[in-house]
């Protein structure tokens, strides 16, 4: 049934709630420094509740990595794991909620342990769907950043990437639209590797194909700011976090409009999300045809 388009729908995507980085960031220790994250629960449950507050309600709501700060194997990792899971648990059961695994949540070399118990915490690590038309892509994007512990992962992941991209054309998706945790690129498509991007070899292998398969947007997080550009009509969204902003952004979430021929988005304040809701042009393009 979800293969067929059925007109303009929207959801939510959040990024980074990173419990315990703030406080990390603010005494300048960040692998020791996460012992508190009071912070950071209120601004997830201030997420959860802009997001229930909606009158129409998301597909889903995303949250695009970094769940938590504390690395696999650290100290505070399960205190922090079950307080953002209490809050989440207050989302509109209607909402579904995805999970994108980020650095923090698989380690920066990834292992096939760090991975299982990522997903025996909250689901697979790659894995795909569709809502109305629109075939959706979770991807683990360490994989593509350090795989040097577990080649065989990011092979089996790339094999079965091939296979969904051959089911996207097969079913003719309206759009294909991805979700991972570090972006290909924050502005440009040919811009240095750093911390934030994908090495440009492997990063100019995956637009390529994401290109070629006609992918219109990746969705990412893990820069703690807003930013993007785009790729031969492949559009690269950086969005900032729930938690912890390393630049001049606010703690927001991102309403996404997809839309028959296009996809919209607008970065909101948690505050402007929570009091004033989503603005009249989106809604208006999601009225179009419903």
């Amino acid at each position: 049934d979800e293969y067929q388009w059925k007109g303009p729908f929207y959801f939510i995507q959040g990024a980074d709630p990173q419990f315990g980085l703030m406080k990390a960031w603010a005494v300048g220790d960040t692998n020791n420094g996460d012992d508190e994250w009071g912070e950071e629960i209120k601004l997830a449950e201030q997420a959860v509740q802009a997001i229930n507050k909606l009158n129409l309600k998301p597909k889903f709501f995303v949250l695009c990595g970094d769940l938590i700060h504390g690395m696999p194997g650290t100290q505070w990792r399960e205190a922090q794991e079950r307080d953002l899971k209490d809050v989440l648990k207050n989302t509109d059961q209607d909402i579904p909620l995805v999970f994108v695994s980020g650095n923090h949540d698989v380690g920066n070399t990834p292992t096939r342990e760090t991975i299982d118990n990522y997903c025996k915490s909250w689901g697979d690590d790659y894995f795909s769907f569709w809502v109305g038309g629109v075939f959706f892509l979770v991807l683990n994007s360490q994989l593509y950043f350090d795989s040097s512990q577990c080649p065989e992962l990011k092979q089996a992941q790339d094999v079965w990437l091939n296979e969904q991209l051959a089911v996207a054309e097969k079913h003719k998706s309206k759009h294909i639209i991805v979700f991972q945790h570090i972006p290909l690129f924050l502005r440009d498509p040919d811009e240095d590797h750093d911390y934030f991007n994908l090495e440009k070899s492997v990063r100019q292998e995956i637009m390529e194909r994401f290109h070629k398969a006609g992918i219109k947007a990746v969705f990412s997080g893990h820069y703690h700011r807003n930013a993007g550009g785009s790729y031969r009509g492949l559009e690269m969204v950086v969005s900032s976090a729930v938690g912890c902003q390393l630049g001049e952004d606010t703690h927001g979430l991102r309403v996404v409009v997809v839309t028959d021929d296009k996809i919209v988005h607008r970065y909101y304040s948690l505050n402007e999300l929570s009091s004033q809701g989503i603005e009249k042009e989106l809604l208006d393009m999601l009225a179009e045809q419903n």
